[in-house]
């Protein structure tokens, strides 16, 4: 028989796709889960029961949550991306790191098969085949649920045809948990005039009490929360976000454009991936020059739009982190940060990099670097040439 490697989540589609591949195809199945932070150990241990009961040749379970980290979600914070000034790029880094981790599995193993259980109307059928075809090009690609364009219903149908009577309860939203928050879909978000209601969010608001928080950032990574050091940035990230989740922060619904061209809404909530951007942008702004910031600006929202569709692999990538790397030597310091019901206050930073040192003056007060006479001939010679332009074409009228 010939082996296919399967991504596999546990739920019903990759499901169907294991028993159709297995049973119809006569293939090898080998069904791998990639955990990008998002699984405790009590839903791996329900995942493994699953697979076992399909009566596959082989079901493993790969954790990449400080992979994910240091090849993508670093990148992230260094260029304080958010798709459309929203979206913290949760699910879009996170099935290009899968991806890349099944393609590594089908080439190690050897096989012939490598299958995804994506439909034909989302933006992860279009990451899943690009990073399968740049990493494994000689290995073809399977997809029984967008070939086959199958209901729900017919695919329960078929498991139970096949003695698969696993309870595939349809709930009311479909929630997808990684490293770098928590994306929620729904009828609310399949329209342009609704919003999600209270019950949909998967964590519950149960905290309220002001809580005043201190992140130290080292390079532009983050290395200690309140003092405290975690051995990797992913676990200070899975810490602030058992703090913080509770209160309801980072709640949000992201509008944008799907890359088969048509526009999508998605429900999210990241509230350790939403305080880490903004904090770490707060420090940039005390610590960078204006040019500095004014082309991390400018890279970082081409780079989070080229890696929303699924171009990680694309080689200029590579060059934009370099910069992105290079531009955060001077980003070290401890942002305070405020945590309230439903948001969260940015109250200042200390920095041994802070640009805005007493040293060279006090804005708006006084300066202790230049003259007022060193001001007059500045301004004069900074506004020169707009002065000259409106003389010589008569656009000012003069008294």
């Amino acid at each position: 028989m010939e082996k296919v490697i399967l991504a596999y989540s546990g739920g019903l589609d990759t499901t169907y796709c294991a028993l159709y591949l297995s049973k119809v195809m006569q293939l090898e199945v080998h069904a791998v889960t990639v955990n990008t932070g998002g699984f405790s150990e009590e839903e791996l241990a329900v995942l493994q029961q699953k697979a076992q009961q399909l009566g596959l040749a082989s079901h493993k379970v790969i954790d990449v949550t400080e992979a994910y980290y240091d090849d993508c979600i670093r990148y992230l914070i260094y260029g304080n991306m958010l798709k459309n000034g929203t979206y913290p790029l949760s699910v879009s880094a996170e099935r290009l790191v899968q991806a890349m981790s099944i393609a590594r599995e089908a080439l190690a193993a050897d096989a012939a098969y490598i299958a995804h259980g994506s439909t034909g109307a989302g933006n992860d059928q279009v990451r899943f085949d690009g990073v399968f075809q740049a990493m494994a090009p000689r290995i073809k690609i399977l997809t029984p649920i967008r070939d086959q364009q199958l209901s729900r219903e017919a695919e329960i149908a078929f498991l139970r045809e096949q003695g698969i009577d696993i309870d595939f309860a349809k709930a009311q939203y479909s929630i997808n948990k990684g490293l770098w928050g928590t994306s929620v879909g729904g009828a609310e978000t399949l329209t342009s005039n609704t919003y999600l209601p209270e019950e949909a969010w998967p964590t519950p608001l149960t905290e309220s009490l002001p809580l005043e928080l201190a992140i130290t950032f080292g390079k532009g990574q983050p290395v200690a929360l309140e003092g405290a050091t975690f051995g990797h940035p992913a676990l200070l990230i899975q810490a602030l976000q058992a703090i913080a989740q509770p209160y309801g922060i980072g709640r949000d619904i992201h509008v944008g454009d799907t890359i088969i061209g048509i526009k999508g809404r998605v429900g999210f909530e990241a509230a350790a991936p939403m305080i880490l951007i903004k904090a770490h942008q707060l420090l940039e702004k005390h610590t960078l020059t204006k040019w500095q910031i004014y082309w991390k600006d400018q890279l970082s929202t081409w780079y989070a739009n080229w890696l929303h569709e699924g171009q990680l692999l694309d080689p200029v990538m590579r060059h934009i982190e370099k910069f992105l790397e290079d531009s955060q030597q001077t980003v070290s310091g401890t942002v305070k940060v405020l945590l309230e019901a439903r948001h969260f206050t940015l109250l200042g930073i200390d920095s041994p990099h802070d640009l805005m040192s007493s040293r060279f003056g006090k804005y708006g007060e006084m300066n202790n670097g230049w003259s007022g006479e060193d001001v007059k001939g500045f301004t004069k010679i900074f506004g020169n040439q707009v002065a000259i332009f409106h003389q010589v074409n008569q656009t000012v009228h003069h008294d």
